[in-house]
């Protein structure tokens, strides 16, 4: 019995491991300047920082603030290691997608395999919208422009 419980135990432990590994984003304490930068753009907002790099041979970081900008709108705004702001993407419901793009995700997904949606703005102020989707059992994140038109459909792992 003693053993059975050990076992039980073991695994159980490396599920939760095997579940952290599928996240991949270690949960961090982001450099000062850039904690600066968010608290000033956002006062009182607490945020799950992460980081990841970026760039053609994986040089620049990037640090990931995620945070809820009200009580039902999830957001991200994401910095680079001098604190300046080089995205900010927040949740949004289907309605606020242009219409282009509600028309293009009902003629090619059901309304059940949309899992997330949000608008994206660079650091030029450059407008995108991404969609999470579910098709055959794999996630898309399906990206439209500023005008709803679709730009690219990007597998996640």
């Amino acid at each position: 019995m003693r053993n059975l419980l050990l076992i039980v135990l073991f695994l159980s432990k490396g599920f939760v491991f095997a579940q952290e590994g599928i996240n991949m984003k270690k949960v961090i304490t982001p450099p000062e300047k850039v904690r600066f930068a968010f608290e000033k753009e956002y006062p009182g907002k607490t945020a799950v920082w992460s980081e990841e790099y970026v760039g053609d041979d994986d040089d620049e970081v990037r640090y990931e603030a995620k945070f809820n900008k009200d009580k039902n709108t999830k957001a991200v705004a994401i910095y680079d290691n001098s604190g300046v702001l080089k995205a900010f993407e927040l949740q949004i419901p289907l309605n606020k997608l242009p219409i282009n793009a509600q028309t293009y995700l009902k003629k090619n997904y059901s309304p059940k395999a949309i899992k997330e949606i949000a608008v994206v703005v660079d650091d030029k102020n450059k407008i995108t919208y991404e969609v999470g989707v579910t098709k055959d059992s794999k996630f898309y994140d399906v990206v439209f422009d500023k005008d709803g038109d679709f730009s690219v459909s990007i597998e996640k792992n």
